[in-house]
């Protein structure tokens, strides 16, 4: 009896051990489960990003891995790493995006003007991991500058030199 609850104790740990050992997914939020990384130098005013969307590879394609590399240098940034500094969000306010909803809905959905911001580098769209964790991913270089200066002509960013 003791050696079979040992066992099971045994058991137990290990399982627990190994379910919390598994590779961190991204929280997902109102446009879906993504990560973004820096990829590399890109030319000035630009940043080259790679992003990664945890979906059903048959429903990603390269125009909503843009509109993430967009949504997330905009809202998230993205750490250093590949020979980059980390870069913060142009968005100072995690709760800009709801506020700004009537300008930010119709720019990453019916719109669509995050196309204008984000070119695809490379060919192709790139898969990794399997199951559960299967994500597909592209290079995306992002016109940050010209980002910013029409999100500060929209009135949604304040301005670089605003607060001297």
């Amino acid at each position: 009896m003791k050696r079979q609850l040992l066992t099971v104790l045994l058991a137990g740990c290990l399982l627990l051990l190994f379910s919390t050992c598994k590779t961190a997914r991204p929280a997902a939020n109102s446009y879906g489960l993504y990560q973004i990384e820096c990829a590399g130098a890109a030319t000035q005013g630009s940043q080259l990003v790679k992003v990664w969307v945890y979906a059903d590879s048959r429903n990603v394609t390269i125009d909503l891995i843009k509109r993430y590399a967009v949504h997330g240098v905009i809202f998230k940034g993205y750490a250093g790493g590949n020979g980059c500094t980390p870069q913060k969000p142009m968005a100072t306010s995690p709760a800009l995006e709801q506020q700004r909803a009537n300008f930010f809905d119709p720019f990453f959905n019916t719109d669509r003007a995050y196309n204008k911001y984000a070119q695809q580098v490379g060919n192709g769209l790139e898969s990794a991991g399997s199951g559960s964790d299967r994500r597909i991913g592209a290079v995306i270089s992002v016109s940050k500058e010209m980002l910013r200066k029409d999100l500060e002509a929209a009135g949604i960013l304040r301005g670089l030199s605003g607060g001297f």
